[in-house]
């Protein structure tokens, strides 16, 4: 068996109780209590998240912007210096490279983070469509990256800043903020549907700043979350998880993310045709949500039904902390995804009743 790879924080997990596991070639926590605590934790206070397995390669150079157009669904060309933008790279046939967060420090600057396990296809794949006039440098050995989320999250952080985080909107970042004595870039993005912070500083500074934040969250009931809580938020908000939602043979339309494919921008981006076909006429395929009606829990890859006619399968499923419903995601034949409709999920050998209901399951509630 091949070594797994450990974040800087990897030491700090036992102190917290973490329980490790191999996720995609990576040994980290699938939980530090237990995940519905956690999960609780970040929908009511804080919580605080490794994530120094995802990926940053920066894209750098005066072909830069025209180089991104190509190779991203979305508009780069609408970015201002300090903003993040939500994107994906597809390939010709439409299916999905991966989804990605583009951060542009200045014209001709940008940082991209990737999904952790497809951090190295996904820098083979810009390198293959490389131009002279751009620089590409998968920097991800380098960074490590924590994510700071939930109602309380700017509370916390503030104690250990100087920088006035609420001048930080919404899908925006500061980089050079010191947190804790530590030069780092703060961003106002998160994957739980919570408010929040991802901060991304050098491998070095990253123990110390996972400390610091448990400190001065400790008494506002902040915790340490792992991978379990992480993908039960995720999935309560309908945010997209690649290899379930989304994947080669997934096209961004599908999978419901179609805000972030603008097949209407001048540059002929990889797996245009396809996604402007199906974003003007529809998809084969359509991601909704399902509550079980009858006693189970729809789980990912399992089999949806009506009457004898597969019509496609989960892609996630679980309880939902927040609910307390059986409920899942399912991509399905098109034809068959008006809400209130009846399916049925294959789970084990019995087929159980399920209905069609609108997504998100979770929305935070506005201040």
């Amino acid at each position: 068996m091949s070594q797994l790879s450990r974040t800087p924080i990897f030491d700090l997990y036992k102190e917290y109780g973490g329980k490790t596991i191999d996720f995609g070639g990576w040994e980290l926590p699938v939980q530090f209590s237990s995940i519905k605590e956690e999960h609780e934790a970040v929908r009511t206070k804080a919580g605080l998240f490794d994530v120094s397995h995802m990926g940053e390669i920066e894209v750098k150079g005066t072909g830069s912007l025209r180089f991104l157009q190509k190779m991203m669904t979305n508009d780069v060309s609408t970015m201002k210096d300090g903003g993040a933008q939500y994107t994906a790279m597809c390939y010709p046939n439409g299916g999905t490279v991966d989804d990605l967060l583009i951060y542009k420090k200045a014209d001709n600057d940008y940082l991209l983070v990737v999904n952790a396990a497809n951090t190295d296809k996904d820098y083979e794949w810009l390198i293959e469509h490389i131009t002279e006039d751009v620089e590409i440098v998968n920097i991800s050995s380098n960074v490590a990256q924590l994510a700071l989320q939930g109602p309380l999250a700017e509370q916390t952080l503030q104690k250990l800043t100087e920088t006035d985080l609420s001048q930080i909107k919404f899908f925006k970042f500061i980089d050079g903020v010191k947190v804790a004595g530590e030069t780092t870039l703060v961003s106002r993005t998160g994957y739980t549907g919570e408010d929040g912070f991802e901060i991304y500083c050098s491998n070095e500074a990253a123990p110390k700043l996972w400390s610091a934040i448990l400190e001065a969250g400790k008494e506002l009931g902040v915790l340490p979350i792992g991978l379990g809580a992480r993908d039960t938020l995720r999935f309560e908000a309908n945010l997209a998880l690649y290899g379930q939602e989304l994947s080669k043979d997934i096209t961004p339309i599908e999978a419901g993310v179609g805000f972030a494919v603008k097949p209407n921008k001048e540059e002929d981006f990889l797996g245009k045709a396809v996604l402007k076909e199906q974003k003007e006429n529809g998809a084969p395929r359509k991601l909704v949500g399902i509550e079980m009606i009858d006693k189970g829990i729809p789980r990912h890859g399992y089999e949806v039904f009506v009457g004898d006619e597969k019509i496609g399968e989960i892609t996630t499923g679980t309880q939902s902390p927040t609910l307390g419903k059986n409920i899942g995601l399912a991509l399905l034949k098109a034809e068959f995804t008006e809400l209130g409709r009846e399916v049925e999920v294959q789970v084990r050998k019995k087929r159980l009743k399920a209905v069609i209901i609108k997504t998100p399951f979770y929305k935070r509630p506005k201040n």
